[in-house]
């Protein structure tokens, strides 16, 4: 594991940071005040010179103070040469800008203008040297773009040469500084435990628990921060406007909301799995679209809401077309488990769909009672969803009386609830029988062979 990397390499590295801007003027402050040795690089002059003055060249609380420190302390200097910076540290940190190209994607032309003179420098040195880039860039980048440029650059190889990380940085404008030494997570993704370790001497004055990752979920998880910190704002400017045209105060609302701790403020819903379902929110998510229609109030983040999980349910569907003919059994029938409730399950729209196909289904759920509890169930799903009417009809004749008998009479199941009686009763399926996992029964599995995860 990348952990045992930590004990390695006990003296501070020196550090070069390419881009002045937020990202490096603050870093450089305050990696200089835990003791390391900064040198900043840009090509504009005036950030260089600010910097060796030890002034700021943006705005940031506490930022003048920690680049003062620095400057006279010996700790802190700056350069327009990264050749130069670079043979004489330890690491590279590259923090240059990436921004939004003319068809929407990532400009990377900064992040390889960097690598190439990185690999230019690297080319002059006898000594390892680790190379972390920081910036917000598409999956693949550090090891498909910036790795490749360094080695052309260079001629040498990553990992007997030099190491290279993704470390993303989760600084808020404003209260950059005080982020930085109180970070909410520190997440580095590095190319082996040699680069991991040297890397984790830097941040072990400030966090003792380093999440250690692929590169490639490093950087997948800076983009995800930020699109939910974008969902966060919009979700709440929504509800604000609906607030507004009920004469209800959104501040008041939103401050109960937040409150919660244990379900709006947590982990819970955001593991990837299957669609939702139920009582509660696919009717409630109408009523509040309805709400928002007869106020005139446009809610466009709300209203996609229900058919961002009516594409789920399709993309489930979407890896049932291939199997289509063989005998498709369902594990888990409820909208989730630990309940009899079969209101809104989104596996029984599945169901419903592979039926009006033709397709031959069975299924077993240990919460549902045949007979006329059933019934009743049925004959809400019946009205409320017109279009299940016919599953309802033909249900008690489809369900079996163990997951066992239903693995053993499936050559394709589908697995909607993670227990621990699903798992086991997977253990005794045949090689040839395909699963397709909507919940993610064991952490370890990814998609392969016959084994198909909706979102792994």
């Amino acid at each position: 594991m990348l952990h045992s990397a930590l004990g390695r390499d006990l003296e501070k590295p020196s550090i070069s940071i390419v881009g002045l801007g937020y990202v490096g003027a603050v870093s450089m402050g305050c990696l200089s005040h835990l003791g390391f040795r900064m040198v900043g690089v840009d090509i504009a002059k005036d950030k260089v010179d600010a910097i060796n003055a030890g002034r700021p060249p943006i705005v940031e609380e506490r930022l003048r103070e920690l680049l003062g420190e620095g400057v006279e302390a010996g700790l802190i200097s700056a350069t327009d040469s990264l050749v130069a910076a670079v043979q004489q540290t330890d690491v590279t940190l590259i923090s240059v800008g990436t921004p939004t190209a003319d068809d929407g994607s990532c400009d990377l032309s900064f992040v390889r203008r960097a690598s190439g003179e990185i690999g230019q420098a690297i080319a002059m040195k006898d000594s390892y040297h680790v190379i972390v880039l920081r910036c917000s860039v598409p999956p693949g980048t550090t090891l498909e773009v910036v790795a490749p440029e360094i080695e052309k650059a260079s001629g040498k190889k990553l990992g007997p040469d030099f190491g290279i990380c993704f470390n993303p940085e989760f600084l808020r404008e404003g209260v950059a500084v005080a982020d930085f030494f109180s970070p909410p997570k520190t997440v580095v993704g590095a190319s082996d435990e040699r680069a991991a370790g040297r890397v984790s001497k830097i941040y072990e004055m400030i966090d003792e628990n380093v999440i250690f990752t692929s590169i490639a979920a490093a950087e997948m998880v800076k983009y995800v921060d930020n699109v939910w910190h974008a969902a966060k704002v919009a979700f709440g400017n929504e509800v604000g406007r609906i607030c507004k045209a009920l004469d209800i105060d959104s501040h008041d609302v939103m401050d109960i909301f937040v409150s919660d701790a244990k379900l709006n403020l947590s982990p819970c819903y955001l593991k990837p799995g299957f669609a939702f379902g139920g009582s509660c929110l696919p009717k409630d998510l109408r009523a509040v679209i309805h709400l928002a229609g007869v106020l005139g109030v446009c809610v466009p983040l709300i209203d996609s809401l229900l058919e961002s999980n009516r594409s789920h349910v399709t993309a489930a569907l979407r890896m049932l077309e291939a199997h289509s003919g063989k005998r498709i059994g369902f594990l888990g029938l409820t909208f989730k488990p630990g309940t009899d409730d079969l209101r809104e399950s989104p596996t029984i729209g599945l169901m419903s769909v592979l039926l009006a196909r033709g397709e031959t289904i069975a299924a077993y759920e240990p919460n549902l009672v045949l007979g006329p509890m059933l019934q009743r169930q049925a004959d809400y799903v019946r009205h409320a969803v017109p279009g299940q009417a016919r599953l309802m009809d033909k249900l008690e004749s489809l369900a079996v009386a163990d997951a066992g008998t239903l693995v053993s009479q499936s050559d394709v199941i589908v697995v909607s609830h993670a227990t621990d009686e699903f798992r086991a009763a997977l253990t005794r399926c045949a090689n040839s029988t395909v699963v397709i996992d909507l919940v993610r029964l064991r952490r370890q599995q990814v998609s392969g062979g016959n084994y198909k995860g909706i979102a792994w």
